[in-house]
């Protein structure tokens, strides 16, 4: 069976994906499984993130939310070869132009741990696959830490339930342990037709909150119109996000809104920001001004600068910012609990 892989030799240079040909993996770890792999969601490979945790490897392994089956029965240790191919070949699932060879030895292993107490064999489940894996999502088995996973809802297809847990497990941190959203909160959810921003409008729709959305154009209108219930206010930002604060205002009669989650923001003026930021992002500015005292600035933009006003203007407010990190439950091991109950509930 065939492992997805990537390979970047130096920041600079673009990445090459590898096919690893590999056969059987073994569990050898005593709360490992082995999951025979239904759907995998292929989601943006983070490699400043990885370089930042000093854990580069020379193929790593690609996919990381994936949704399947506990396996039974005994499975021999990896062996296989490498296979380097280009872009296209990956799309196209040909074969790879390149081959290197690796060998290993086989040894029988049980597919389950022995401290294994969630699972058993046949169990359908989803999860998202730590950064250290050595696995790939896009394969045909993997070894995951049970801890890593729950089970999957009957009524949830392996396509949906692989396509949504990394951006509901987003939604539920910011709206949940980032913010205190309860039923009355006026809520700004930044490109509402985007995945993180339909599970986030869904979730704050349930808690009983006032939604206001972004969109960027008709097509994500119609769509946030047709969300039931109805929305508060859908904002069209396609031709610059100059009304977002002023509408925003409006609807909370001047109050400004409780809770903002936005989705990347710009931090200087129109020809000062680098080359394919998108003009339709609103402007830090925008977003202290439509920030109500005591509100809660959830942002994505990791590189955020707030200048000394800016400070002072949160200040006055009494207003907080916390930022969304995807992998801040990977990052340490007290955030554990806390991903397994968002995958629980």
């Amino acid at each position: 069976m065939k492992g997805l892989y990537f390979q970047q030799n130096s920041p600079n240079e673009d990445i090459t994906f590898v096919f690893q040909e590999r056969e059987n993996l073994p569990v050898t770890e005593e709360n490992y499984v082995k999951l025979q792999v239904k759907a995998c969601a292929l989601s943006r490979i983070n490699t400043k993130l990885l370089a930042e945790m000093k854990m580069e490897k020379e193929f790593f392994p690609v996919g990381r939310e994936i949704a399947g089956i506990v396996l039974d029965g005994p499975w021999p240790r990896f062996c296989g070869t490498f296979h380097r191919g280009s872009m296209s070949e990956l799309c196209a699932v040909q074969q790879p132009v390149q081959t290197v060879k690796a060998s290993h030895k086989f040894l029988a292993f049980s597919p389950i741990g022995s401290k294994v107490s969630f699972f058993r064999p046949d169990d359908e489940v989803v999860g998202i696959l730590p950064l250290d894996s050595e696995d790939p999502g896009l394969c045909e088995a993997v070894r995951v830490h049970e801890h890593y996973l729950v089970h999957k809802p009957e009524k949830v297809s392996w396509t949906e339930a692989a396509g949504t847990v990394r951006d509901g497990v987003r939604a539920y941190t910011a709206l949940h342990y980032l913010s205190p959203l309860s039923a009355g909160k006026a809520v700004l959810i930044m490109d509402g037709a985007s995945t993180l921003g339909t599970i986030a409008i869904q979730l704050a729709l349930h808690r009983g909150a006032k939604v206001i959305s972004t969109a960027s154009s008709l097509e994500d209108k119609q769509h946030l119109e047709r969300l039931r219930p109805p929305l508060a206010r859908v904002v069209d930002v396609s031709h610059g996000s100059a009304r977002v604060a002023e509408s925003c205002l409006e609807e909370t009669g001047g109050l400004g809104v409780d809770i903002v989650l936005d989705a990347g923001v710009r931090l200087y003026r129109e020809e000062d920001e680098p080359p394919g930021k998108s003009q339709l992002l609103p402007h830090k500015h925008d977003i202290l001004t439509l920030l109500g005292v005591g509100g809660r600035w959830v942002t994505t933009e990791e590189n955020l600068q707030l200048d000394p006003p800016d400070c002072h203007c949160l200040f006055l407010k009494g207003a907080t910012v916390a930022f969304l990190n995807d992998d801040v439950w990977n990052l340490s091991n007290v955030q554990q609990g806390k991903y397994l109950y968002i995958l629980f509930f």
